[in-house]
């Protein structure tokens, strides 16, 4: 029995091993930093070398840890829809009404793109703009995603409809798209330095041609 021992106290130790090495930074923060940089610069301008300067990794690191650029730029943006970008579905599902939903969206906006201390306006819609044809697949995803979002406008739109809160003969593509290309437009007006008051502004003239 004595025999045995050493034998099965080395194979414990070795299950108490940990697997691999340990890395040497925090992998949360170093997403939060490379979301800041993508939504600051688009994705084309952002390069490796700004993105481990900015996430304090090396490439290698960066390449074991997140994959390549394109990896680390869908979870940046997929950190961004649950986070800085979550609040357009809140609204569409929690308002009452179609126009509540609508009006909420707008004026959270306001707020959202032109929040201090980080890049303004909407990753998901300047994130791929000026790409070239290397990047039409990060084009092509950004747009789905932004293709998906107007369809939950349109799909609220509806509703009021059914609810009666909108008229029967409400045109109801026409209706969402307006929203839709409203919001768009705020994101690149807070991009180019329009302040919170501006964009509510504009949200609530945007509401007036809600139909009554």
């Amino acid at each position: 029995m004595t025999g045995t021992q050493p034998l099965e106290r080395q194979r414990r130790q070795e299950k108490e091993k940990p697997k691999g090495r340990p890395r040497g930074f925090d992998r949360e923060t170093a997403l939060e930093r490379a979301l800041t940089l993508f939504w600051q610069h688009g994705y084309e301008a952002t390069s490796i070398s700004g993105l481990t300067k900015a996430m304090g990794i090396s490439p290698p690191s960066l390449y074991a840890a997140f994959g390549d650029k394109r990896s680390l730029f869908e979870e940046a943006v997929a950190r961004y829809q649950e986070s800085y970008g979550a609040f357009t579905p809140r609204a569409l599902t929690e308002e009452p009404t179609a126009r509540g939903a609508i009006e909420r969206v707008l004026h959270e906006a306001a707020a959202e793109f032109t929040a201090p201390g980080r890049p303004h306006g909407c990753l998901v819609i300047s994130g791929a703009v000026n790409c070239g044809p290397e990047s039409a697949d990060v084009e092509a995803a950004l747009r789905d995603i932004r293709e998906a979002s107007k369809h939950a406008i349109h799909d609220r739109v509806v509703s009021g409809v059914r609810t009666g809160e909108l008229p029967a003969d409400t045109d109801t593509e026409a209706l969402a798209q307006y929203y839709a290309a409203v919001f768009q437009g705020m994101s690149t007006q807070a991009r180019d330095g329009a302040s919170r008051s501006e964009l509510e502004a504009l949200a609530e003239l945007a509401m007036r041609a809600w139909p009554s």
